[in-house]
């Protein structure tokens, strides 16, 4: 079942011959004649299995299962700190109570939730957890516990407002892209594209409404930087800087109609962004034919992410259907911009507590080589070239749910596992015994941030040392304790 975008879970339906099933009983039983993988998160219990008209199961008629129902007995939270922590558990896990007792991952919780989880947690709590404190506690006691042992200094100061009665500063994030665009300007390195097929009536100008509401709701679709002194500051527009763009191809022959679009957007994508003048988010609309449109989308990453990709489209998409029907906006206020972050990842990464930071990073990457010296078939180039480019693999079932269940099994997440096999191969191709992978992580510590498009994207560096005797699992540990501790 998919009940929840992006949130599989794997259920099975019981009609037992006598009603009051043990359904932790159940799980065991299929846990010793199945692999892990395979083991369901729920079972529910069914009177009979609905059929359709055919005498089949009528799988659209299953119900949705109850995972509260897997607890064997529910301990109210006891404090004000578990109460908190119980209800953002049950608010991620889509469940409707959790006791003080439950564990996080018994539940359904996977990586991706955890993180959703640690960064509410650290919002609501004022504290600054890492994903491994889940990991070590995944029940809301265990958790209350290890924050109520936290160290003032693993407490995060509160993101509010900023006054904008002044130039306000970058991110850490958008000053590398910004430095970056001054020593290479004109590239479309950082462009961020994206193609939206659009299949049925479109009201056009429900859309430029939409489109236009959007950019006012987030000030850094208004955003461009400036220089001052040297220094690059953010310049909020009071306006959209550039409307919604629409294209009629409906005069071009049906045979060619796709070709223009695949042309038009390839340019649109290659065509680079000034960070200076903006804008740095453009949107148009190619008409086919009265049903079918083709929307454009393509931000500067100084302004966006990928997490920012899927907030633009739905929010895009509720004030579309909003305004189609006449109706306000159904989207409530923001309680903070992304230059709000900004202002408040300058004043809390400062003084000791940058320097805190930056000395962690340079024990970490202290000797490490300056490249990784695979045995290609061209020398490397003097300067970066980026004539890369990538190439898909999808993972038989069979094999990725060998990998979901030996991750599971070693108390890591498939990233870390898969990550740990990439280094292993690394190394036996360029033989070296010190290898670095660069990998992107979402960085949004702040519940605030989850709805904001903006650029939040930080870069775990993790290292692996290999000696003769080391074994996968412990370069299996050496990856899941660097991923889990990089923030702490």
């Amino acid at each position: 079942r998919e009940d929840v975008p992006g949130d599989k879970r794997l259920v099975a339906y019981v009609v037992p011959t006598s009603p009051g099933l043990d359904t932790s009983a159940v799980r065991a039983f299929v846990a010793k004649q199945l692999p892990e993988y395979m083991v369901p998160s729920a079972v529910v219990e069914l009177s009979a299995l609905p059929l359709n008209a055919n005498g089949k199961v009528d799988r659209k008629a299953l119900p949705a299962p109850d995972l509260s129902a897997r607890r064997e007995q529910y301990v109210a939270p006891r404090t004000p700190t578990e109460q908190t922590l119980a209800e953002l558990f049950a608010q991620v896990l889509g469940v409707e109570r959790v006791g003080v007792h439950d564990d996080f991952f018994d539940l359904g919780g996977h990586s991706l939730l955890a993180t959703q989880l640690v960064t509410r947690v650290n919002s609501a709590l004022h504290v600054g957890l890492g994903v491994r404190a889940l990991f070590e506690a995944p029940t809301v006691a265990g958790l209350a516990q290890s924050i109520q042992s936290a160290t003032s200094a693993s407490h995060l100061p509160a993101l509010t407002r900023a006054l904008r009665d002044g130039p306000l500063p970058l991110s850490f994030a958008q000053q590398r892209l910004w430095f970056i665009d001054q020593l290479q300007p004109g590239l479309a390195l950082y462009n961020m594209p994206m193609v939206l097929r659009l299949s049925g009536p479109l009201e056009l100008p429900a859309l430029h409404r939409a489109y236009e509401a959007l950019v006012l709701r987030h000030e850094v679709l208004r955003t461009t930087f400036q220089s001052e002194g040297g220094e690059p500051r953010q310049l909020i527009h009071p306006a959209p800087l550039q409307s919604l763009l629409v294209v009629d191809l409906s005069g071009v022959p049906s045979g060619e109609r796709e070709v223009e679009v695949r042309r038009r957007a390839a340019e649109d994508a290659a065509r680079p962004f000034d960070l200076a003048t903006g804008p740095l988010v453009r949107a148009t609309v190619l008409k086919l034919e009265p049903g079918e449109h083709v929307l454009l989308l393509n931000m500067h990453h100084s302004i966006s992410d990928g997490w920012s990709m899927g907030v633009l489209v739905r929010e895009l998409t509720a004030l579309y259907e909003a305004f189609r029907q006449g109706q306000p906006s159904p989207l409530p206020e923001l309680p903070v911009q992304y230059a709000d972050y900004a202002v408040w990842q300058r004043n809390w990464l400062s003084g000791a507590t940058l320097q805190g930071q930056l000395d962690w990073w340079k024990q970490q990457l202290s000797g490490a080589p300056h490249a990784l010296e695979l045995p290609t078939d061209k020398p490397r180039p003097a300067a970066l070239s980026h004539l890369g480019a990538s190439v898909p693999l999808s993972l038989p079932r069979e094999l990725s749910e060998a990998v979901d269940a030996l991750a599971k099994r070693e108390g890591a997440t498939p990233f870390m596992l898969l990550l740990a096999a990439f280094q292993a191969l690394l190394h036996r191709y360029c033989g070296q015994d010190d290898v670095l992978v660069g990998s992107p992580i979402a960085g949004r510590r702040h519940a605030d941030t989850e709805g904001l498009i903006g650029f939040f994207v930080n870069t775990l560096v993790l290292r692996a040392r290999f000696t003769p005797d080391l074994c996968f699992r412990a370069l299996l540990a050496q990856v899941r304790n660097t991923t889990l501790g990089a923030f702490e």
